[in-house]
């Protein structure tokens, strides 16, 4: 297993993200880090300035033709951009790429979500290749599905096909929410795979929250692996989620479910 981490980014405005994107570049002279975002509000924001209906099934976004063009255009050329940039001008050596080029990400179609696939596959030496050469690659939730279409993808799964793939050690789920909360509303500092399929089950988990429990659940391929969900906005929130255990949720075969 690798010192690579992965790090997901939601898809919130640049402003929002300058302090994470700063810990990134911190974390990344230190060891090597892949990152991959999200973009789903801005592709909301566009799509309805387009008059593109948005719908969504079990946390999923819906994705139609038009809805992909948004989609592509607004992950890989909006937010990506904006992304590497932002990481260029605080010293990090980043470059933009989405799953599909390279043949990064290979993908699934998913049944009654239209253009969106789950990741089945990574082309590891390509990000192998960019790490070695101190870059950090930026990738954007896209990727081609078994027939060679261009689909949408969740951007926790991208992330946690990517971290499965190249054995990373970590896999930390950047959101908007402070991490997993059982019934009672507690939130969880720690929880096993058992656990969370039972709070799945149970409705406990719930929404878009089910996309990111699940994703973290692939990225325990490995032998001691661990994924933590955490709430972005918080202060020095990449070091305390890589460091302090009791920050966010953490998923790991090795943990027991307790109450912050």
């Amino acid at each position: 297993m690798s010192e690579v981490v992965v790090v997901k980014l939601g898809g919130t405005t640049l402003a929002e993200q300058r302090q994470v994107l700063a810990e990134v570049a911190a974390v990344a002279r230190k060891r090597p880090v892949v990152l991959v975002h999200g973009g789903g509000k801005r592709m909301t924001e566009w799509l309805e300035r387009l008059g593109v209906p948005t719908r969504f099934e079990g946390g999923l976004r819906v994705t139609d033709p038009a809805a992909l063009e948004v989609a592509a255009a607004v992950l890989r050329g909006v937010v990506n951009s904006e992304l590497v940039a932002a990481l260029r001008d605080v010293g990090c050596d980043a470059v933009g790429l989405s799953g599909v080029d390279g043949g990064l990400l290979i993908g699934q179609r998913i049944p009654d979500v239209g253009l969106v696939a789950t990741v089945t596959g990574v082309r590891r030496d390509l990000l192998d290749s960019l790490l070695v050469s101190g870059q950090v690659p930026v990738v954007a939730p896209l990727a081609r599905d078994e027939e060679g279409v261009v689909c949408n993808v969740n951007a926790d799964d991208a992330a946690a096909g990517i971290a499965a793939g190249l054995g990373a050690r970590q896999l930390v789920l950047m959101t908007d929410v402070d991490g997993v909360r059982d019934a009672a509303g507690n939130r969880l500092d720690s929880i096993t795979p058992e656990e969370a399929e039972a709070l799945i089950a149970d409705g406990t988990i719930s929404g878009g929250m089910v996309p990111k429990v699940r994703a973290a659940l692939v990225a325990l391929a490995w032998e001691g692996a661990e994924a933590i969900i955490a709430d972005a906005a918080a202060p020095d929130a990449l070091a305390r989620a890589l460091g302090d255990p009791s920050f966010g949720t953490r998923v790991s075969t090795r943990t027991h479910a307790g109450a912050a």
